[in-house]
């Protein structure tokens, strides 16, 4: 199995007037391709600011972050846009869908930043809207859906560029009991076909759904335990 990911003694460090709060404190971990991570642990553990940190989203403060064969501390921040959108999809916890585009032009996005042409986005939208069980729904704009549906097009917009790696922000945290799990459910299936997905989470449930855990504790990784799907 293939190295995707790999971090070495990583740490962010936020400096607020003369006080600095360690967010991640040394963090080293490593990502094969088609594994399904699920961190854990209290509110202000850093579980967010790994997340954002994998997703080229934030820099740590040193450290090594490796995607891909990629040294991302090389990279300036025009690299850093172009790496994030070719190798990784991101679904965030409030889905941050366009409400003033439709779904399919919401799913479309990644593709028109990438200048893919109008026949080769039509054919991906649809594709991923399709496996997630949106079809029906191409012409709606995000107020007119559900929470559960919200979090189905997000999930799409984020697989539509075929990444290397898919990041999950609390999935299931805005959404009732039947939508989380069918959200799970789904997330499950898409690591099953050889997607690689790291997913933040609070609840233990899902959490242990997953095929590997991590569980942060003051910005450091407090256990780490892999087991089969239940």
């Amino acid at each position: 199995m293939k190295t995707l990911v790999t971090i070495n003694n990583i740490n962010k460090i936020y400096q607020q007037g003369q006080v600095n709060t360690h967010a991640l404190q040394d963090v080293s971990l490593q990502i094969q391709e088609g594994e399904f991570i699920a961190i854990s642990g209290p509110s202000g553990c850093g579980k967010s600011t790994l997340l954002s940190i994998l997703g080229l989203l934030d820099t740590a403060s040193d450290g090594q972050y490796v995607l891909a064969d990629i040294d991302t501390k090389t990279l300036n921040v025009d690299q850093r846009s172009q790496v994030r959108n070719k190798h990784i999809g991101y679904v965030f916890q409030s889905f941050n869908l366009i409400d003033s585009l439709t779904v399919f032009e919401n799913v479309a996005l990644p593709l028109e930043h990438r200048g893919a042409s109008k026949k080769d986005i039509k054919s991906a939208v649809e594709k991923q809207l399709a496996a997630v069980n949106m079809t029906g729904r191409l012409d709606h704009t995000p107020s007119q859906l559900s929470g559960g549906q919200q979090q189905r097009v997000a999930i799409a917009r984020a697989l539509v560029g075929e990444p290397d790696l898919l990041l999950v922000d609390e999935p299931t945290g805005n959404l009732d009991s039947q939508n989380g799990d069918a959200v799970m459910q789904l997330l499950l299936e898409l690591n099953r076909q050889g997607t690689t997905i790291v997913m933040v989470t609070h609840d233990e449930r899902y959490s242990r759904m997953a095929k590997r855990q991590i569980r942060l504790f003051d910005g450091k990784v407090l256990v780490e335990q892999q087991e089969a799907v239940a």
